[in-house]
């Protein structure tokens, strides 16, 4: 089955070709471990998900590119064409003269109705070259205008045309020291209103990616493309070709449905996040031998101490003991560190797969007790090798790791509320003070949801 990317606003058209630069490399590639069959059999289950075929032979990235600015979408056409791997199809973008200034108001209310028809009938025409369709995966920031309000609205259209199609919403958190002074708003609107239409948002910080580039690549002067290829890569670990259990040895048809199946067991609890380790820079790797036992004793304190990446994991985090009552104080601040999951899926890639002893996840003091640990946990596996790491894994979690980012942003955006700031920029089109506060009561709602598990 088949997934109709969808890149809105500057972020979403710079990552987006990242994506499927990274699937597409990664695909062609052969894996000297598994058998000819095997890689044929790789290659084409992403090329079924991702790509359709031009006449000319070279693969078409099943997406289409919207953006109120024609300058970021040509750069991505002219990259894409220029890789000679992969393209976009020339037809399948829309842009105007105008951005939306980061006001999210001026996307969702004005640019989302005003180029509503035009947009979906690019979606329409995408869906239609998929013999299968298996859902949409949207790209977007939620900081600025064109991203954050257009991709809301689009997202909402998406709901009401493909019904029981799913929507995974990819969204790019802004950096905690401002990107642009109303990011709060513009944050607080995008998530309210992306938790009604979506099925699931996986969530990329900018702070996080950025110490991954700084601490783990080893990357001087970090640019976007860098935050870019970080996030790219990690996309692309979760959405490559793996068998599950249920699909024995074939690979997964029905990728976005797999993932919600496994992840999203309760529509209150849609927040995912993402973590994939090794990643170090390629120049490294011939030098770097990794066991499994260490990869996954890592990866999981990785997710109970909530640490986004491998370096600088507090180990001294411990789940609560069975049973257990009130804690004691000298332990009080650790539990309280400890991050609490619903659901958790490890995606495992490379040599001796069926050797990894994956019991560790299985425990159950890392769920929340109305979830069965057999339900809440899931392994996917291939012998294949991803983007030149003998041995990767990947932890795509639903837990409370988004908790103090969250609710950081619903208190700053509130407090500039309360005094009115900006408010009148939101209402000169269209979106009113009532419609902030069903906003903030939203989230708020998210908020005690996932604090109390």
């Amino acid at each position: 089955m088949s997934i109709v990317t969808v890149q809105l606003g500057q972020c979403g058209n710079q990552i987006g070709p990242e994506v499927f630069h990274t699937l597409c490399g990664d695909a062609r590639g052969t894996h000297g471990l598994c058998s000819k069959e095997e890689n044929a059999s790789y290659h084409g289950a992403c090329k079924e998900r991702f790509f359709s075929e031009a006449e000319s032979g070279v693969p078409v990235a099943r997406a289409v590119l919207v953006d109120m600015e024609p300058k970021v979408i040509s750069q991505t056409l002219s990259i894409a064409a220029r890789s000679g791997c992969w393209k976009y199809d020339d037809q399948s973008h829309f842009c105007q003269k105008q951005g939306s200034g980061n006001n999210w108001a001026n996307g969702y209310s004005v640019h989302g109705p005003r180029n509503k028809e035009v947009i979906m009938n690019l979606i329409q025409k995408e869906v239609e070259k998929c013999d299968r369709l298996s859902g949409f995966f949207t790209i977007m920031s939620m900081a600025g205008g064109t991203g954050s309000g257009l991709g809301a609205f689009v997202t909402q259209c998406l709901r009401d045309a493909f019904p029981t199609s799913f929507i995974l919403n990819h969204v790019i958190w802004p950096y905690g020291t401002g990107e642009v002074i109303v990011q709060n708003y513009n944050s607080v609107l995008t998530l309210s209103h992306l938790y009604r239409s979506s099925d699931a948002l996986l969530v990329h910080e900018n702070d996080v990616i950025h110490k991954i580039c700084a601490q783990l690549m080893h990357i001087k002067q970090i640019s976007f493309r860098d935050v870019n290829q970080v996030i790219a890569h990690q996309l692309g670990s979760i959405f490559q070709p793996a068998y599950t259990a249920e699909a024995g040895s074939h690979y997964s048809r029905n990728p976005l449905g797999d993932l919600m199946e496994t992840l999203v067991p309760h529509p209150e609890f849609k927040m995912l996040g993402l973590r994939n380790i090794p990643q170090m820079p390629e120049n490294s790797l011939a030098y770097s031998t990794f066991s499994w036992p260490g990869l996954i004793k890592h990866l999981r304190q990785m997710l109970i101490a909530n640490a986004k990446m491998e370096e600088g994991i507090d180990w001294q985090v411990r789940p609560p003991c069975p049973g257990s009552s009130i804690p004691s104080s000298h332990s009080t601040n650790k539990l309280l560190h400890f991050n609490t999951s619903i659901a958790n899926l490890v995606i495992l890639r490379g040599k001796d797969t069926d050797t990894v002893d994956l019991g560790s996840f299985r425990d159950p003091s890392l769920y929340t007790s109305w979830l069965n640990p057999q339900d809440a946990f899931n392994a996917w596996k291939t012998p294949r090798a991803f983007n030149k790491y003998e041995k990767s894994a990947s932890l795509v979690s639903n837990s409370q790791f988004l908790l103090k980012p969250l609710d950081d942003i619903v208190g700053k955006a509130w407090n500039m509320f309360a005094s009115k700031a900006y408010v009148h920029q939101y209402t000169k089109f269209g979106i009113e003070e009532e419609d902030f506060l069903d906003s903030f009561t939203a989230l708020e709602q998210v908020i005690s949801s996932y604090t109390i598990l």
